[in-house]
């Protein structure tokens, strides 16, 4: 294989570390062409130092003037800086990029995903949110163009692993079984008092805050059900969730036959990134070994819809159907939020959730627009709600 030309987008979060981490330990396979962050412009530079990319954006257009000044400083010259976050869709399109790795966070990353799918590239995809808003539209697009997509979650990495060998009538009857942590409240009855805090403390993996929140109320794993069932074409009733403490399994396919297909490894991002980087082959992605009798044993126990119920309503909105899950996103998305900047208690985050799909009349987007228009309408809705109760319901 050519050495792959590859563009990350949030480059300077754990996703895009972990790449990093990948093509440094391959330079003869991979070369880095554009990367793309928020609003942090010393982890850019210091990346664009390290690996001279041709194109280095910032999403905040008001980093610029660092940006630039800060690339003057230390000699990087010859390299294209921009920002906006129309930058990151040009990124995702720019035909010299042979592999788009995807790892915006929240619903900012749907629109670079798009023109990823619409360019028919390698989209190595690691926002889910584009896949829960996207949704049908984003597959048949992928599919008209000849886009594709492979997933960097440890979860639907290890599914799309264990279905690989599998014929297309074989995954009609298949059942997906994904494996939650439980973050860090797991086992849990009262999560009253819970903090920003504590709720970013995960106890196996070094994520962003707003998903480390979405592990510790189960929303994330309410997400990855959603994004299992667009990305594999498998039914909300075919996807089960089990609690995995020790993070082991990444996830299962039960098959008719009674077989059931597990990936298993030591909890490491790098491996689904080097997975997905140089499928069908297999590089070395710098993981140790699995070692079992270390580990000793592994766990499982079922997930507490009622302590967590955030997993139970993202079921209910993907069996709803039509902008339901765009709704359940935008207001996840929101409620994080005002919970990180306290505005609002651990437990509220569901309440808020719930009310949002509540208040939002059920729609069928047929458009990247229109998907829009149904976010911000959920958006919007979120933060009256939020509002309504700090202000004691008036």
């Amino acid at each position: 294989m050519s050495v792959q030309k590859i563009t990350i987008l949030g480059a300077t979060g754990s996703i895009g570390r972990s790449t990093l981490d990948v093509l440094k330990a391959h330079p003869d396979k991979f070369a880095l062409h554009a990367i793309s962050g928020g609003s942090r412009v010393e982890p850019l530079l210091d990346i664009a130092e390290a690996f001279r990319p041709a194109r280095v954006a910032v999403a905040d257009e008001r980093a610029l003037p660092a940006l630039i000044a800060g690339a003057k400083a230390r000699g990087l010259t010859g390299i294209e800086l921009s920002a906006g976050a129309e930058a990151s869709v040009k990124f995702a399109e720019d035909a010299e990029a042979d592999q788009v790795v995807q790892a915006i966070v929240g619903a900012a990353g749907l629109a670079p995903t798009f023109a990823a799918a619409r360019a028919g590239k390698r989209l190595l995809l690691a926002n889910k949110e584009s896949v829960v808003c996207g949704g049908a539209l984003l597959m048949r697009t992928a599919e008209e163009k000849d886009a594709k997509i492979l997933p960097v979650d440890s979860e639907h990495s290890a599914v799309f692993q264990c279905l690989e060998s599998a014929t297309a009538k074989t995954r009609e009857t298949a059942r997906i079984v994904l494996t939650a942590s439980g973050g860090p409240f797991r086992g849990r009855k009262d999560l009253s008092g819970i903090t920003p805090e504590m709720a970013v403390k995960h106890p196996k993996w070094s994520m962003g805050r707003k998903i480390s929140v979405d592990s510790a109320t189960l929303m994330n794993k309410g997400l990855e059900v959603i994004e299992a069932s667009w990305l594999f074409g498998v039914p909300a009733d075919r996807i089960d969730v089990v609690v995995h403490p020790e993070s082991i399994i990444h996830s299962m396919v039960t098959f008719d036959d009674g077989a059931v297909l597990a990936e298993l490894g030591n909890p490491d991002m790098k491996t689904p990134i080097a997975y997905a980087l140089s499928w069908p082959e297999r590089i070395v992605s710098g993981v140790a070994p699995l070692d079992l009798a270390r580990i000793g044993r592994l766990t499982f126990e079922a997930p507490d819809l009622e302590t967590f119920p955030l997993l139970r309503i993202a079921y209910e909105a993907l069996a709803a159907g039509g902008d339901r899950t765009i709704v359940l996103n935008g207001a996840n998305e929101e409620a994080v939020a005002a919970f990180l900047d306290h505005e609002i208690g651990f437990t509220a985050i569901a309440d808020t959730v719930r009310a949002a799909l509540d208040a939002c009349a059920q729609t069928t987007p047929a458009s990247l627009e229109e998907i829009f228009a149904v976010d911000a309408a959920a958006r919007a809705a979120t933060r009256r709600y939020i509002e309504r109760t700090r202000c004691g319901g008036r």
